[in-house]
């Protein structure tokens, strides 16, 4: 079903404007606000003193969450986060925890305001819940938000939100995810806001309700009190707040966080020169049995201090891998608080005032109802942040000072995997239910001055960690072989990209087969891409070891570490994929690490020698791709410089000439653009060798090469042909003057060549 159902208009998020929704409120619902004088007159100490006291309320809030919440997504990963707002639902003071719920939690508000004010009404004493992910609060229906409107003397003055993934909410598929989903009705049933608190006494009727859906009634109904529990310290403390310094005080502290954070982030896109850039990625397969590639694609424009991302061309929404406006939204805040507003506070409601989205709806980030959407955030709202990341981390190359939170992108997607089956340790058997974690261990991206981080984390989960592996085979029937960092799995780079991990599990402690579903992208083409000539992260892995020795190898006193002793039936698993671990198998599964920054072949070889050393990278690696020798621990500079030129010249032999060349520049009044090209007038030049790239007709003069994928590197394991049928290859453009690296990717063969690939600006 392709076409939305009629009425279901009501439920879809829209941009909001607040001031046409204050003035839209029944007048019934009395609502607290203050001058822009009061703002205004506000002094330096007492707004600071009381905007970190709303800051650790939120911190209080995360706190109460964690402790209270039996979930290990809660508990040991902090996939949750939590926010107040305003009267009006903007967002004054965000957690660190999952960023890309920012963007969604507003419009939760938003909606209730406009469609639940009259109608159960808004009452001092009320909770709502919501995981419908085309009102808000949530991208998809495992994030549930529960929210509540904070009174002062009969006025509405604030609401706090508290939300988190819920490990399952019933539907077809274990933890609520359906790989063969081609609309929602496959999936979790969406919930629009339900008051599910009344006048400070849970709605025991909607509770029943909520948990009866779930495959784990225990962990979702403990985590509903959690976030009840949650809000409530958020209320308290704010009473207190407004006991100790005033409401209007308060209030206007509130209004002057978001206006500083707008101003703060306005000022810096006023430093950056106007331009648009441009960035597109993929999802491979749509669904299970699928075989295709579908595209998002964005423009990023800046004008003044204004930007606008524009989603025209993304591919028509598709099987699961679907996301609403709130995902998309989700993914532009994922990208935009880390890169743009890194050192301003997370005051969500004054910064999303700074861009505007154009998009059109029926699209993979802009699903209509009843799309699947079970893979909403780890899927397109995922590769939606990490284009905008890549836009803006090309619009920030061009300043040295900004320059400095470019980032290539980071692991590029959540490798997710479900095992469910019948825990037989205890004296009852009982079912189990576990989303693995591990992938929280992502690999950053490398920048144009520093290495990513190994095994970092998440970029959008600042907070986020993984889980103990202890207690992981405390709680479930399994035994871990193996957790650790992977060799070559960050983009080659002259910075590296960070490292990803791999784990390998096998059933312990049940004699019947697990499920085990399985949904990821990044298999066949890279969705952790590099910048500047930094080549890709590595592309993601799932086997299932069948007929394997473990038993055997354990009872023998060996603990395996690869594969291939394990087993000589290795199953590799599909993108979208149900299936089943029984007693004696193992599954291994290897996540993403983030992509380079700069051309491998500049690398400093000591930092080469030490990544060998310590195990980040394999011999081949420094060879082949970097192009350092050597012997006996230390480079053989002589040895490497030969290495080095028969590698450029390799680049030289194989590629072919696209363009007419146009000689060198005068680079005197050079313009930066990244690591290797810079503006003279409207061309584009090789700042090694001042030889001219391109034109103002857009016509590219770079070296161009298309071959396999697996020329980017030994971190390319997978075959495409597994997963799709497009061809893909590692495409590489090169200075075809000094042979510099420019740009390196796996994409789809048929990817046009544009100058916006090399980051050019276009004015």
């Amino acid at each position: 079903m392709s076409m939305p159902i009629p009425g279901s208009e009501l439920f879809s998020s829209r941009p909001v404007d607040p001031a046409e929704l204050a003035r839209s409120l029944p007048s019934a619902l009395d609502v607290h606000s203050v001058t822009q004088d009061q703002v205004d007159s506000l002094d330096p100490l007492t707004y600071e003193v009381i905007r970190h006291r709303l800051w650790s309320v939120t911190d209080e809030m995360g706190e109460a969450l964690k402790r209270m919440s039996g979930s290990p997504i809660v508990t040991d990963a902090n996939d949750f986060d939590f926010a107040i707002s305003d009267e009006l639902g903007q967002e004054v003071q965000v957690g660190l925890y999952n960023t890309m719920l920012v963007g969604a939690v507003d419009l939760a508000i938003y909606w209730t305001l406009r469609h639940r004010a009259e109608n159960p009404g808004i009452e001092a004493g009320d909770m709502f819940l919501c995981n419908d992910p085309w009102v808000g609060g949530g991208l998809h229906q495992n994030d549930v938000i529960v929210y509540q409107p904070v009174f002062h003397d009969g006025k509405l003055f604030a609401w706090t939100s508290a939300i988190a993934h819920q490990p399952d909410l019933g539907g077809v598929g274990l933890g609520s995810f359906s790989p063969a989903a081609e609309d929602v009705f496959s999936e979790s049933l969406p919930t629009p806001p339900v008051k599910v608190v009344r006048g400070g006494r849970l709605q025991r009727d909607v509770a029943d309700l909520w948990v009866r859906r779930s495959r784990v009634p225990m962990l979702v109904g403990l985590d509903l009190r959690a976030k009840i529990g949650a809000n409530n310290v958020g209320a308290e403390r704010l009473h207190a707040l407004i006991e100790q310094y005033g409401p209007d005080t308060v209030k206007a502290v509130m209004k002057r966080m978001m206006a500083d954070a707008e101003h703060r982030l306005r000022d810096k896109l006023s430093a950056l020169p106007d331009g648009s850039w441009s960035a597109t990625g993929y999802q491979d397969q749509s669904h299970e049995g699928d075989r295709n590639l579908h595209k998002i694609t964005v423009t990023t424009t800046k004008t003044g201090d204004h930007l606008t991302f524009d989603f025209t061309g993304t591919d028509p929404q598709a099987g699961v891998i679907n996301c609403t406006y709130a995902g998309m939204r989700g993914g532009v805040m994922l990208a935009l608080l880390p890169i743009l507003a890194n050192d301003i506070p997370w005051s969500a409601g004054g910064l999303m005032r700074c861009f505007d989205l154009v998009t059109e709806e029926g699209t993979l980030n802009n699903a209509t109802f009843p799309a699947a959407v079970g893979r909403g955030p780890i899927g397109p709202a995922w590769l939606t942040g990490s284009l905008i990341a890549e836009c803006l981390s090309q619009m920030l190359d061009r300043d040295l000072e900004l320059g400095k939170n470019v980032q290539a992108t980071c692991c590029g997607t959540w490798d997710t995997a479900v095992i469910a089956g019948l825990d037989e340790r205890g004296e009852q058997p009982a079912p189990f239910l576990n989303i693995i974690m591990e992938p929280m261990a992502g690999g950053y991206g490398a920048r144009p001055h520093a290495d990513g981080l190994d095994t970092g984390g998440l970029f959008c989960i600042p907070m986020g960690r993984v889980p103990d592996v202890e207690m992981t085979e405390f709680l479930y029937p399994v035994l871990t072989l193996w957790r650790r960092e992977v060799p070559d799995s960050g983009g080659p780079g002259r910075h590296r990209g960070g490292l990803g991990a791999s784990i390998a599990l096998t059933p312990h402690g049940t004699s019947v087969p697990m499920g085990l579903v399985l949904a990821s992208a990044g298999k066949a083409v890279a969705q952790n891409t590099g910048l500047s000539g930094g080549h890709p992260g590595n592309s993601g892995l799932d086997v299932v070891a069948r007929e394997s020795r473990v038993a055997e190898l354990l009872a023998a006193g060996r603990m395996p570490s690869e594969l291939a002793e394990l087993s000589d039936t290795l199953e590799p698993g599909q993108n979208y994929a149900s299936s089943y671990l029984a007693p004696g198998e193992v599954f291994a599964m290897t996540w993403q690490g983030g992509g380079g920054y700069g051309d491998p072949l500049t690398r400093d070889p000591a930092a080469v020698v030490r990544d060998l050393r310590e195990h980040k990278i394999t011999t081949a690696a420094a060879t082949d791709v970097y192009g350092v020798v050597v012997e006996n621990g230390d480079v053989d500079e002589d040895a490497t410089a030969r290495e080095r030129a028969r590698l450029r010249a390799l680049r030289r032999d194989r590629s072919q000439l696209a363009g007419t060349p146009r000689g060198k520049a005068d680079l005197t009044a050079a313009r930066r653009v990244d690591d290797n090209l810079v503006e003279v007038g409207d061309v584009l030049a090789c700042r090694h060798c001042a030889e001219v790239l391109g034109g103002p007709d857009g016509d590219l003069a770079v070296a161009v090469h298309d071959g396999p994928s697996t020329e980017a590197g030994p971190q390319i394991t997978a075959d495409p042909a597994d997963y799709i049928d497009a061809p893909v290859v590692f495409r590489q453009y090169c200075c075809p003057s000094c042979w510099t690296a420019l740009y390196s990717g796996v994409v789809p063969a048929d990817r046009p060549h544009t100058l916006a690939t090399l980051g050019k600006v276009t004015v």
